[in-house]
């Protein structure tokens, strides 16, 4: 679990971040989490695009696919969520503890 300020931390990191990866009208699949799984362990954070044709807002989107990987919504604002996932072998992010 991630602090406020934590939190506040890793959304100033995403500001300079492009989304990588786009969720359509077919939604959240399996082969895009695999995929978000493995960006996300090398990385730690990643940015999503919900697209407007699709039937999930982003807020939906992201709490899907961090349930399914274990990882932490950082924030959604309109049609982008971030993510982040610790790696606790070799972490890119070094987080402040408080």
């Amino acid at each position: 679990m991630i602090t406020p300020k934590q939190r506040a931390e890793l959304k100033a990191l995403a500001n300079s971040i492009e989304p990588v990866f786009q969720i359509g009208k077919g939604g959240v699949n399996d082969a895009q989490v695999a995929q978000i799984d493995d960006y996300l362990r090398v990385h730690e954070l990643v940015k999503i695009k919900v697209l407007d044709n699709s039937l999930l807002t982003a807020k939906e989107a992201a709490i899907d696919i961090a349930e399914r990987i274990s990882a932490e919504v950082v924030q959604c604002i309109g049609s982008k969520a971030i993510l982040y996932k610790r790696n606790e072998k070799e972490p890119v992010i070094k987080l402040k503890n408080k």
